[in-house]
């Protein structure tokens, strides 16, 4: 089924269309015209009004203090808004694979220029192999025009975003529009890669939501969860208590 909308933007570059459309509430890219890439209410510029990557947010949960975020998968940068308008103190690094993506996340979507955002146009596996920086927290949400793309489901990658965290740092992967066969492929990869350090639920039919740990998974008593949804949902506008009940059943 097309996107309902009126196309404002529609380019291609050597992998393929992007398009924008516009309704009167929201703007969306897509790789192929059918399925949302990223939406962003026009009331609510730095908001997350796709559910999934509202959950993503719930990796916030476990780390003590933010500083450093890297997000693998820029989009229309609508995560990289809403953490920078969120945490004035936080640095984000951005890894997007076609720079007309995050050319059209800056023209069409609000992407601020700002010394906080670091920009890197590069293969997620590439830069994560080479990267010296450390992060608080890893969100991958690695997407084509068919779906989650191979690359995030290879033990390198996996075991380089490892690495590439602080002590108490925690992944956070979007698994959608996968096959059972390659999910279960990541699933048997993410318990060898982080020792079954692991946390995951479902926000819908198609989504699922994993928190991978570096090391043991912080033990957080149910009074202090529901807390820190508390505080987090004040700082990032979201109703983080959804996902504390969901951690809390895993």
């Amino acid at each position: 089924m097309d996107i309902k909308g009126t196309c404002i933007s529609s380019i291609v570059d050597e992998h393929g269309p992007i398009y924008v459309y516009e309704t009167k509430n929201s703007r969306i890219l897509s790789f192929d015209g059918k399925i949302y890439q990223s939406c962003m209410k026009l009331n609510n510029i730095n908001g997350l009004p796709l559910g999934y990557t509202k959950a993503m947010m719930a990796g916030l949960f476990f780390t003590p203090t933010v500083t450093t975020a890297t997000i693998m998968g820029l989009g229309a940068g609508s995560m990289a808004k809403n953490l920078l308008n969120s945490f004035p103190e936080l640095n984000v690094h951005a890894v997007e694979y076609r720079e007309a993506v995050a050319k059209t996340a800056k023209e069409y979507f609000y992407l601020p220029e700002t010394d906080r955002l670091v920009i890197h146009i590069d293969d997620a596996v590439n830069y994560m192999k080479n990267t010296d920086v450390k992060s608080d927290i890893i969100f991958s949400d690695l997407y084509n025009s068919e779906g989650m793309e191979p690359k995030q489901v290879q033990a390198s990658y996996l075991r380089d975003c490892k690495n590439a965290l602080n002590e108490q740092g925690v992944l956070v992967l979007n698994i959608c529009h996968t096959t059972f066969e390659l999910q279960k492929e990541l699933d048997a990869l993410l318990a060898q890669e982080f020792d079954n350090q692991l946390l995951s639920f479902d926000v819908d039919s198609s989504n699922a939501i994993v928190l991978a740990f570096k090391n043991d998974i912080p033990s957080i008593k149910r009074e202090d969860l529901q807390l820190k949804s508390k505080w987090l949902q004040e700082k990032i506008n979201i109703p983080m208590e959804r996902y504390a009940e969901l951690l809390l059943a895993c």
